[in-house]
């Protein structure tokens, strides 16, 4: 599944830590961590410094992580757990089938190890890929290498992938996608920055395309001039971008056109070949989602020398290959990527680079190994309960909304009666017959298996939609909400402290995991799950009157983030984290109606204190404990630009700030920066 479509609960972890930081396990934090509290900053005025300051001041982020705290934690304990599952494979690999899943894991994760070999190699993976861009000299020949390389998984100048049709979801299309660029959004090429922070990046990245040519064999001088070159190919691709709060928009994803369309709009781009090139030679048509972007794209094709071509074309074959080369290569590409976009100190250790890189082509394979030995059928069973009880308020308070219209809360209800739940891991297994992995070629296999994995998804277009496909590995510390099957995943990985634990009381849980089930529920009701239907289809299924009455309040939260200053002067995006804000206070709410009816059916008593805590003070300090996380100054600039996620500290603080349930359970009055009454709050679902 292509994850453009999937709402995550959160993005971009990193899979690995320091060796020298974290040579052992995890140890998971179970319960409330109250030792850490920190009575210097009130509840009332700070709900996350209070709850997590004194943790973060006394863990330092690893080395090679730019985040750390309560996820990553959690997804330390998944690598360790995958790790071992690998180091298994690869110790009896010779008794292995070696068409079997475990053989296919061990040769791959023995392949990877072998550093040596992959110095010995350099440059010479590629080197086939490197000779025919040498040898480039007319448009044909261009687009003709563009095509292969999206053939064989490897996906040069956008991304090209299969999903559901946005107006027909039970079909699966082909879905054309913006892409080429080597900075993380458009406006590192075409502005400072507030802190002058682009400009800087611009430098180091030049500096190291030159250092990534030169390494593979360019000459100094003309590796310098290429540079160039490939920056001002990519700031004239940016110029033609969408920002990403443009791209939250879904009708900024979905432009369907029929392949005679697509021709004529990019005569030069050869969608006839591309698509015969994919074996989808059927296609009546597609999304060319982005058509400003490939309309510049087919301009470059007519009046861009073939010598630019080439070294943007030579650049990005050498970036994309360079974690599986050499030492020499794969420091360079961390040095940039890393080091400066992410703020890492240091690389990852080898064998966590490896473990990613099998996650990232065999995740589901893996999983299937990682569920048999991680996830007891109890867990998965506490979980549903939950699901079912979060669903159940989710509807009481759907039936209860006063500031919508009646026609629109039919439809709204009809949604909610469609919501799939899926937990744990799928109930079948891909199927990976075919793949062949070697014991002794990383590169290889890294191509293989983007073969592999590229031919699947081409098999699927024009196809009826699999429901039963996961768009997460079991081992992936996260959730997520698919708007176009209208379901909500939640990956065994994350069914664990301090997210869920069946051992512990209501309160925890349901500001734990409760909150994160609650926030999947509430993606089909933010403002880009609101434009689909029960069907998972883009249609307006709401009133004129209701649609503005949302909108005014959804602008109300957009205020509330924008308001917020996570660095250097630097704010928060409002508009882009507006759909997991909404999702967060809507799932807040959602999961303490939830805790409420649990308590009330049980017969528990309200006001029982735990530690001296009463169940209300757990479920929202358990809350905020969930959301205990750090950021190097480099990632967390990076990301205010493009994740749709607000930072941690402000997630934890939003939504609470919101609910008057909050304030009563600690006491809090009008004016304490907890407190968002009157106008101020913000009410949605």
């Amino acid at each position: 599944m292509n994850h453009r479509f999937i709402k995550p609960l959160v993005l971009a972890l990193s899979l690995a830590c320091s060796g020298a930081v974290l040579a052992e396990k995890v140890e998971l934090t179970r319960g409330l961590d109250t030792k850490q509290f920190d009575a210097q900053k009130p509840i009332c005025s700070d709900l996350f410094g209070y709850v997590n300051a004194t943790w973060l001041k006394n863990n330092a982020i690893p080395a090679d992580r730019s985040t750390w705290g309560s996820f990553e934690q959690l997804d330390e304990a998944s690598i360790h757990a995958t790790h071992e599952i690998a180091e298994d494979a690869a110790r009896k690999l010779a008794s292995l089938d070696a068409d079997s899943i475990e053989g296919k894991i061990g040769a791959f994760y023995t392949s990877g190890m072998d550093v040596a070999a992959a110095n010995k190699a350099g440059v010479a993976p590629i080197g086939d890929w490197l000779k025919r861009i040498d040898s480039l000299s007319s448009p044909d020949e261009i687009i003709g290498l563009i095509h292969d390389s999206h053939a064989q998984g490897l996906g040069l100048l956008f991304m090209f992938t299969g999903e559901a049709d946005f107006k027909n979801s039970s079909m699966e299309i082909a879905y054309a996608f913006q892409g080429g660029l080597g900075l993380p959004e458009r406006a590192y090429y075409l502005e400072d920055g507030k802190d002058g922070s682009y400009k800087k990046i611009r430098e180091a990245y030049r500096a190291y395309i030159a250092q990534a040519l030169e390494l593979a064999g360019t000459p100094k001088a003309a590796a310098a001039r290429q540079a160039e070159t490939v920056f001002a190919f990519e700031k004239r691709l940016a110029t033609a971008s969408l920002a990403p709060v443009e791209l939250r928009s879904p009708e900024n994803q979905y432009n369907f056109v029929t392949l005679e369309q697509a021709q004529k709009q990019n005569p030069h781009l050869g969608w006839n070949k591309f698509f015969a090139s994919q074996n989808l030679s059927d296609s009546k048509g597609f999304s060319l989602s982005q058509p400003k972007f490939f309309a510049e794209v087919d301009k470059m094709l007519g009046d861009v020398p073939a010598a630019d071509w080439q070294a943007y074309l030579r650049f990005k074959t050498i970036d994309g290959a360079a974690p599986y080369l050499s030492d020499a290569l794969a420091e360079a590409h961390f040095g940039f990527h890393g080091k400066t976009l992410r703020g890492q100190q240091q690389n990852k250790p080898r064998w966590k680079r490896v473990m990613e890189t099998v996650e990232d082509s065999m995740g589901m394979a893996l999983g299937q190994l990682y569920v048999e030995r991680n996830f007891p059928p109890e867990a998965k069973r506490r979980a549903q309960e939950l699901v079912d009880n979060l669903r159940s308020a989710t509807k009481v308070r759907l039936e209860k909304l006063d500031w919508m219209g009646e026609e629109t809360k039919k439809k709204a209800l009809e949604k909610w009666a469609s919501f799939t739940p899926k937990i744990g891991y799928p109930e079948e297994w891909r199927n990976w017959d075919g793949l062949k992995v070697s014991r002794d070629n990383y590169f290889g296999n890294v191509a293989a298996a983007a073969r592999f994995n590229h031919d699947w998804a081409m098999a699927k277009i024009n196809k009826p939609v699999d429901r039963r496909e996961w768009g997460m590995s079991p081992q992936t510390v996260n959730a997520y909400y698919n708007p176009l099957q209208n379901e909500i995943v939640f990956p065994a990985a994350i069914l664990q402290p301090p997210f869920f634990d069946p051992k512990a009381d209501d309160a925890l849980n349901y500001g734990g995991i409760g909150a994160v089930i609650g926030h999947e529920i509430l993606h089909g009701y933010d403002d880009e799950g609101s434009k689909f239907d029960a069907k998972g289809n883009l249609a307006d299924w709401w009133t004129k009157e209701d649609r503005e009455k949302f909108d005014a309040r959804a602008a109300k939260l957009i205020q509330q983030f924008d308001d917020y200053v996570a660095i250097d002067g630097l704010h928060v995006k409002g508009k882009l984290t507006l759909g997991e804000n909404i999702a967060d206070l809507g799932g807040l709410n959602m999961s303490y109606d939830a805790f409420k009816l649990a308590q009330s059916r049980d017969n528990k008593n309200p006001d029982e204190k735990i530690d001296g805590l009463t169940p209300d003070q757990r479920f929202f300090l358990n809350f905020a404990q969930v959301w205990r996380r750090a950021f190097r100054d480099a990632e967390l600039k990076r990301r205010l630009n493009v994740d749709p996620h607000a930072p941690a500290q402000f997630r934890a603080i939003g939504a609470p700030s919101n609910m008057p349930a909050f304030a009563q359970a600690f006491g809090c009055k009008s004016g304490d920066a907890m407190v968002r009454d009157g106008e101020r709050q913000v009410k949605i679902w």
